[in-house]
């Protein structure tokens, strides 16, 4: 319809409806199984796993991460590029939506970071821009492949991450041998959902996670983490229990509490 090639969205038909949401909700990984899966990859792809969890990636987004975009003295890293993949053809773009944004970057990230930069020194990769067949440019990532070139999706889903996942529990290795099980939910997208969970615990606020996220809307960062959220009756109580041992009132409310 952009392209004038149709005159209406067909879309917007009446005999087309929205799907309706599937009520389930997302389970994040815990700390222990999300180290394991850290612990269970090759050390040159350990650090992937520091930026998705740590600051809440996408795929594409690590695969891209060139090194100009950590800022280890300020403590920021700037999103602002990705490897996408169309009909098998890798190429440099913008970040989901076009959409690029500035996250905190954790000491301990930093750390993870810069000792893999020692390691596996960053690689100058160049692939076409924004599409396919665009011009070629050059990008100096900091995760690369064992033979010096980026790193390919659908090669890095099968093997070392699987393998990895299998290793710290999360997937089940098939009795006959076969290949391993793939699920939606255990691909690096659980990273983000991990990111997401710690955040919230720690009592961020919707609008800065759905930044840091890069989520176009915060309202979709709602609807899918809100039941993440601290729930609102353990707020009450600790708010009201703290006014009352500011005031010093608390030691009758106590006294009353066990003789109840």
């Amino acid at each position: 319809m952009d392209d004038g090639l149709i005159p209406r969205n067909p879309c917007r038909a009446s005999s087309v409806t929205a799907p309706k949401p599937s009520g389930e909700r997302l389970t994040p990984w815990t700390a222990e199984q999300t180290f394991a899966v850290r612990k269970a990859l090759p050390a040159r792809y350990r650090a992937m796993v520091d930026v998705g969890a740590g600051c809440g990636l996408r795929q594409g987004e690590i695969f891209g991460l060139p090194l100009p975009a950590v800022e280890f003295l300020t403590g920021w890293l700037h999103v602002g590029l990705q490897i996408k993949v169309v009909k098998g053809r890798a190429h440099f773009g913008l970040p989901k939506g076009d959409k690029e944004r500035d996250v905190p970057l954790p000491e301990q990230v930093g750390q993870a970071l810069a000792l893999h930069v020692q390691q596996y020194p960053p690689v100058d990769i160049t692939l076409p821009w924004m599409r396919p067949d665009g011009p070629l440019i050059t990008k100096r990532l900091i995760f690369s492949g064992p033979q010096g070139n980026h790193v390919y999706r659908s090669n890095f889903n099968i093997s070392p991450w699987k393998p990895a996942l299998a290793a710290a529990g999360l997937i089940q290795r098939p009795a006959d041998g076969g290949p391993l099980p793939s699920a939606r939910e255990h691909g690096m997208h659980a990273l983000r959902h991990f990111y997401a969970s710690v955040l919230l615990d720690a009592g961020e606020n919707i609008k800065a996670l759905s930044s840091y996220l890069g989520h176009t809307d915060p309202g979709f960062t709602l609807r899918v983490y809100t039941h993440l959220m601290p729930s609102s009756d353990s707020r009450t109580r600790k708010a009201v229990n703290g006014l009352y041992n500011t005031t010093g009132e608390g030691d009758d409310g106590e006294a009353a509490t066990r003789a109840a």
